[in-house]
């Protein structure tokens, strides 16, 4: 555990996030002590610049509540919107403020899971944050739930945390949450004990693990936060989940929180947002031998291996690809429109060239732009 808790103290690239809960008050608004808190610990975290350390902050919504004379996080979108376009400048420019003591310049990234899936989109964000910190700047980083609709229930950026955290291939992850842990039950009651470590899936399959976040003003929870330190730590990053209080004593790698080991290794960047970041937006059902193409052959799925298609969707979406009996296998990003594939199904591509022409002698999802899903 110490050699563990040493490569925390070493890792040169971390991505930091923070909750919603931790900036505001219950009653929404930005707290303005408590970022300041925040902000002094990151900035001393930095080492003079020595460290690079990318932000994913929650908060926009919460933050928009007061102003727009609204109580509580409204449950229709429209409103949920509305906030966080209120909010997010808010956000911005409190911690531009507070950075600017320590000399330290931000820059605000905002991202969807739609973005992200997409190669040019994916590689214009990953030059952007890297050249941010190229720069010597700390980027701010939130789900732009401004436009958002299904994935603004993301699971209050936990898991967008974990996904840049592989996009700028960071050496560790830090979870900061209202609890300084994950522990083996509710952590209000007496006997409950906190888990100092996690090597895998199994050392925690006996807990139970609640899902409301504390001060009413987040989506999270301790479910979503375990969720995104099993995707980092799959994609072959450690991850520190402990509290706002202690962040200090996480990125300095003393022995507070939770520690998830790695477990397994990075792959491609593109492939981890489309299996854990992208809503499927229809599904192709495959014959046998495709299936066995796409799964262990690991091909292409070409028009001669779909057996139907449902949803309405356009080039370049996600959708889910099925085996006959309705099980998902795959998911992957699409190459033609939902309207047009009916005319393709069963063809081979050299056919349907030679009827519609060249632009359709190609796969109806490329090997590339699909990951196979597991379990």
């Amino acid at each position: 555990m110490a050699a563990a808790r040493q490569s925390v103290a070493e890792a040169q690239r971390v991505v930091v996030k923070v909750g919603s809960s931790s900036l505001t008050t219950a009653s929404g608004g930005l707290d303005a002590d408590r970022v300041d808190a925040l902000v002094d610990v990151l900035a001393r975290g930095r080492g003079g610049g020595e460290r690079e350390i990318v932000l994913v902050s929650s908060g926009a919504i919460a933050a928009g509540l007061a102003p727009l004379g609204l109580v509580r996080r409204p449950k229709d979108l429209a409103r949920q919107q509305a906030a966080a376009s209120v909010g997010q400048g808010l956000l911005v420019a409190r911690y531009t403020a507070s950075f600017a003591r320590h000399g330290v310049r931000v820059g605000q990234v905002l991202l969807t899971s739609d973005d992200m899936a997409r190669r040019a989109h994916h590689r214009n964000a990953s030059r952007t944050l890297d050249q941010l910190l190229a720069m010597g700047a700390l980027p701010v980083v939130n789900e732009n739930d401004t436009v958002a609709t299904d994935e603004i229930r993301f699971g209050d950026n936990d898991r967008l945390a974990a996904l840049v955290a592989h996009l700028v291939h960071a050496d560790l992850l830090v979870l900061l949450s209202d609890v300084d842990g994950l522990y083996d039950g509710d952590p209000a009651r007496p006997g409950t004990s906190r888990i100092d470590e996690v090597r895998g899936p199994a050392d925690i399959a006996h807990v139970e693990i609640g899902s409301a976040g504390r001060a009413g003003v987040g989506t999270g929870g301790m479910v979503t936060k375990v969720e995104a330190a099993r995707i980092a730590a799959a994609a072959g990053i450690p991850v520190v989940l402990t509290s706002a209080s202690q962040a200090g004593d996480a990125l300095a790698g003393r022995a507070t929180g939770t520690y998830f080991h790695r477990t397994g290794r990075r792959s491609a960047d593109r492939l981890l947002w489309l299996q854990h970041a992208s809503a499927p937006r229809g599904a192709l059902t495959l014959d046998d031998g495709a299936v066995r193409a796409v799964v262990e052959g690991r091909k292409s799925l070409l028009p001669a291996g779909i057996a139907a298609v449902e949803g309405d969707f356009t080039a370049g979406d996600p959708v889910e690809l099925r085996d006959t009996a309705g099980r998902a296998v795959a998911r992957g990003l699409v190459n033609f429109d939902a309207k047009e594939l009916p005319q393709l199904l069963g063809r081979s591509t050299r056919d349907l060239a030679r009827e519609l022409g060249p632009a359709y002698e190609r796969e109806v999802v490329h090997r590339d732009d699909l990951v196979l899903l597991h379990g």
